[in-house]
């Protein structure tokens, strides 16, 4: 699939639904099998969904990834330690057919750049697993270090993997841009 005109940006209320039907609707999704399957997913009727809708409408830590204006995907920010600025980000393209590419990396690099704009960050970073190669092929084109490699304590369908984590420092990201 050619690379669309990629944009992200804060999600609206009209686009609650589709953003349930892309990412709580399904029983079994195929990005849940990507992302951190090892922790419990459950789908949610559309009621349960729109109950958690003030945090997910115009919020500063959650984000769309449109793709030719369609919403494909999510970002998100959390505060692994908020005192220290411990960021931790995360990136969701729920449709497969859009999956391989590139909008998982165009959208992170506008994620990244945006956050060391508003925010007084030294680093960013995420987490994943080795079983998610490409999430892993994502943050080294992004000239993000691994920065740690936790061995075999994630345990999905019968398989230890490992915990990686990936980071990019402020100064880093400078000399890129």
């Amino acid at each position: 699939m050619k690379l669309q005109d990629i944009t992200i940006r804060p999600i609206v209320e009209n686009e609650l639904v589709r953003l349930w039907e892309l990412s709580a609707k399904e029983t079994s999704p195929e990005w849940k099998k990507w992302d951190a399957p090892y922790f419990p997913y459950e789908p949610k009727t559309l009621e349960q969904f729109l109950e958690k809708k003030d945090q997910l409408v115009n919020q500063e830590d959650m984000w769309g990834i449109y793709a030719d204006n369609e919403l494909v995907g999510s970002l998100c920010y959390y505060w692994e330690h908020e005192e220290s600025l411990w960021l931790e980000m995360g990136v969701v393209i729920y449709d497969p057919q859009y999956w391989s590419g590139g909008i998982g990396t165009k959208s992170l690099r506008m994620w990244i750049a945006h956050l060391f704009q508003e925010l007084p960050l030294v680093r960013v970073g995420y987490t994943t697993w080795s079983g998610n190669e490409r999430m892993i092929k994502v943050g080294e084109k992004l000239g993000m270090t691994m920065e740690a490699r936790l061995r075999k304590c994630r345990f999905y369908d019968g398989v230890y993997y490992d915990s990686i984590r990936m980071g990019l420092l402020r100064e880093e990201w400078e000399e890129q841009v």
